[in-house]
């Protein structure tokens, strides 16, 4: 069953973000992954917490291979480069039955 995750990113260093960008797609095609949407400016309706600068959501075909994607080895770099933009979250959505 599919997966989908939503990724918060609040940009306080876009030149490690430029640098994401430029292997984020062919690291989630690796696994399996895809980009689903992404919102450089989401609009918020409502929010009790800080908005982030850019929100996405990113879907693999299986949980194993979005852990597969998480935990790639050669991808380390890759995702310091993410985390290193400012304040990130990935949170997994729920399947819907």
């Amino acid at each position: 069953m599919s997966v989908q995750y939503v990724v918060n990113i609040t940009v306080e260093n876009p030149e490690s973000l430029a640098k994401y960008r430029e292997g984020a797609g062919a690291a989630l095609a690796k696994h399996g992954g895809s980009l689903v949407s992404a919102l450089p400016e989401p609009q918020v309706l409502e929010c009790s917490v800080s908005v982030p600068s850019m929100t996405a959501i990113i879907e693999f075909p299986s949980k194993e291979k979005a852990t597969a994607w998480r935990e790639d080895p050669e991808l380390a770099e890759l995702h310091a480069l993410r985390t290193g933009t400012g304040a990130t979250s990935v949170i997994e959505l729920p399947a819907l039955k």
